[in-house]
């Protein structure tokens, strides 16, 4: 059922086709975060003509509200939220280690506060996986340990743990319906990192996340190790790199061999009325659109610059609109789905690796602001 063709390969990046239950996915993929069964401001219909292939939901979060028995009483996520194309959802580790009130780490799992309201619960790779099965999207994740990267001692017993709590997670999991992908970590350490791509590549998981990046580390420590990970991992399986999303991390990330990626960032920086645009990125707030007859990118075609202009959007967060975040949310999650849609295209026509310069240095956001002015 699972099966993910390759369909082109320029360099390391990829072009491929992963089969799941609620449709095809054409990598490389971005995948917009629907945290709490809904990607924010936004209706499934929305993010269906942005174009969007894959949505990803938060076991965290909905374990605590609404419950995800209540989810599988409602017919799963896919009838609850009333998306019908693939999901996604994490095994609810990140949250845990970075959200949870207090947390007691022990062999067996984690016991930790809600941040909601302070209640106690556990989590085990049994309890993350059948939570993840009453949800019910198409590709789930093993739970992970994640790790300080400063501190190597830990980031060893983290990926120590996470290894065997990868065997738990495949020995608890029983939906053949459901992908379920093992996790990578081991920090920025490159040796910690080759060895636990070694051991989950080693295992029968349809899929390989990468975890534990975009944590704190910098940029050049991300690059330096997806060079070391990707390519011990299988050509047969797709490449999932958790929680990055920015236009120059999509770039460098499918150049290394990344194939799925998801972050909150677009809308994230819509509800603070920042756009991504090809001349840097745009603060709508900012006065000098006061009067700014212009779409917030001339080059987009998505809804938002297909009908208004950047004076009316102005307006609307002037005015604390709500329709704002919606419009902006709108364009900046089309800009990195059109992104990954070209990059398909240039690796079939065997034209990526040659862009790839042009494509940093038009989405790095330092350079475009230095260049516009903006």
């Amino acid at each position: 059922m699972f099966e993910f063709n390759l369909l082109a390969k320029q360099g390391r990046a990829r072009r491929g086709v992963f089969n799941t239950p609620h449709g095809e996915l054409q990598t490389p993929v971005f995948a917009p975060v629907g945290t709490q069964a809904t990607v924010k401001t936004l209706t499934p219909d929305h993010v269906r003509e942005l174009g969007a292939s894959l949505v990803l939901s938060n076991t965290y979060h909905l374990y605590l509200r609404p419950g995800d028995e209540l989810v599988a009483e409602m017919g799963g996520l896919h009838k609850f939220m009333q998306w019908h194309g693939p999901m996604l959802t994490d095994s609810g580790g990140f949250q845990v280690f970075s959200l949870a009130l207090t947390r007691k780490i022990d062999e067996d799992g984690v016991t930790f506060k809600s941040h909601i309201d302070g209640s106690t619960h556990r989590f085990t790779p049994e309890k993350s996986i059948a939570i993840q099965e009453n949800l019910g999207a198409d590709i789930i994740m093993a739970f992970d340990e994640c790790s300080d990267p400063n501190d190597r001692a830990y980031t060893i017993k983290a990926m120590q743990r996470t290894h065997r709590w990868a065997e738990r997670s495949l020995l608890a999991h029983t939906r053949a319906d459901q992908a379920l992908f093992g996790i990578v970590q081991g920090g920025v350490d490159p040796q910690l990192r080759a060895t636990s791509a070694e051991f989950i590549s080693a295992m029968p998981f349809p899929g390989i996340a990468i975890g534990g990046l975009s944590v704190g580390e910098t940029k050049q420590e991300m690059h330096d190790t997806l060079d070391i990970v990707c390519p011990l991992l299988p050509e047969n399986k797709p490449r999932y790199l958790m929680g990055v999303g920015t236009p120059e991390d999509l770039i460098n990330g499918i150049a290394r061999g990344v194939d799925i990626f998801d972050c909150v960032l677009p809308t994230r920086l819509a509800r603070h009325h920042a756009a991504f645009s090809s001349t840097g990125r745009l603060n709508l707030m900012n006065a000098t659109f006061k009067h700014d007859q212009r779409p917030i990118d001339e080059q987009c075609d998505c809804y938002t610059c297909r009908t208004f202009t950047r004076a009316y959007i102005r307006h609307l967060i002037n005015a604390r609109e709500l329709l704002a975040g919606t419009l902006i949310s709108i364009h900046n999650l089309r800009a990195l789905i059109r992104l990954v849609e070209d990059i398909r295209g240039y690796i079939a026509e065997g034209s990526f690796e040659s862009r790839i310069p042009a494509l940093l240095e038009q989405w790095d956001n330092n350079a475009q602001r230095k260049k516009s002015g903006n």
